[in-house]
């Protein structure tokens, strides 16, 4: 009896741990990695779009200064309550995805160290922060390039530290492209800091299948080419020209020559663009008056213009003469 209670008693705890403890050698999708990455540059976004919204109000550019900064500190915030906490990012937690270390040489799920979330942090945020910074760190360090009379002027030792530090940008850049052309090869560490840090993207519950249905495909291929087809047609269409088209025929052309017949001067009482009082009004042909520089931009990006009111072609711009009375009352 005491063993079937000990063993009744292990059964739940083995089953829960089977389902935590995923074999790591199950090898991950590498478009699942990718999207890891992708969900996790979008919600680190976000995140900055609603921290610069709280200072909309205030004097503009007031971030600038401090910005690397911010970003860097709200990357370890997010750090802190995710990686830190779970071993799996925001985007891998969505893919059921999560970190294995691989300093160890055992068959079962081992989670990353708290010297390996860290490690993965730094080699993360650093080098944004540092690439960002870079164009206010040079200067204060008198490594910037001033003309070539600066250049001459200045020691060996500045200008070994400039070609050194660019030596490092250029050896930091290759390693990257390197390091993602070995992850098209073999599907692990798609970024150079997971590989430093020892981390290696694992499936967190067993059997995960990423379907994706030929009907969602589909459907997905034939919306972006729509769209495509859209982008690429809407700049030759004629919209304005179309829309005056359209209320011309709908409204016709009695409605429009009775309202200028009995009312000859209101038409000059207001821009046919954007509606206020006319500046500097000109005309392009018909009856209705313009500002000048309404009717200049248009002309300019609309070789084909046609007024938007009366839908006449449009011509040359003309100044009109407006003879304005004051009524003593």
């Amino acid at each position: 009896m005491a063993g079937a209670n000990s063993n009744r008693n292990r059964g739940p705890a083995g089953s829960q741990g089977s389902g935590s403890a995923v074999d790591p050698g199950t090898p991950v999708l590498r478009i699942s990695q990718l999207d890891a990455l992708e969900l996790d540059s979008a919600l680190e976004q976000l995140m900055w779009t609603q921290f610069t919204q709280c200072f909309q109000n205030c004097r503009p550019g007031l971030l600038t200064p401090v910005e690397p900064e911010l970003k860097a500190l709200l990357y370890l915030l997010l750090w802190r309550f995710t990686l830190y906490s779970s071993s799996a990012t925001v985007g891998q937690t969505l893919l059921s995805l999560r970190y294995h270390s691989t300093s160890s040489s055992s068959a079962h799920y081992k989670p990353l160290s708290p010297r390996q979330k860290l490690g993965l942090a730094v080699f993360t945020a650093a080098p944004r922060w540092l690439q960002e910074r870079s164009y206010r760190l040079l200067p204060c360090l008198g490594l910037a390039p001033r003309g070539a009379a600066s250049e001459m002027d200045g020691g060996l030792l500045q200008r070994g530290l400039r070609k050194a530090l660019a030596l490092v940008s250029g050896l930091a850049k290759f390693a990257t492209l390197v390091n993602f052309l070995v992850f098209l090869r073999n599907g692990r560490h798609p970024v150079l800091a997971e590989r430093i840090a020892g981390a290696q993207a694992v499936f967190s519950k067993p059997n995960v299948v990423r379907d994706v249905t030929y009907q969602y495909m589909n459907r997905e291929l034939l919306w972006h080419g729509f769209a495509e087809f859209l982008i690429f047609l809407l700049p030759l269409v004629n919209l304005r020209k179309l829309k005056t088209a359209v209320l011309l025929r709908v409204l016709g052309g009695k409605s429009s020559d009775g309202e200028g017949a009995g009312e000859p001067r209101d038409v000059w009482k207001d821009c046919g663009l954007c509606g206020e009082w006319p500046t500097m009004p000109h005309t392009v042909g018909c009856r209705h008056v313009f500002c000048y520089y309404c009717i200049k931009s248009h002309s300019i990006a609309d070789a084909y213009l046609t007024c938007p009111k009366c839908g006449a072609e449009a011509g040359t711009p003309e100044m009109v003469k407006m003879e304005m009375q004051v009524l003593d009352r």
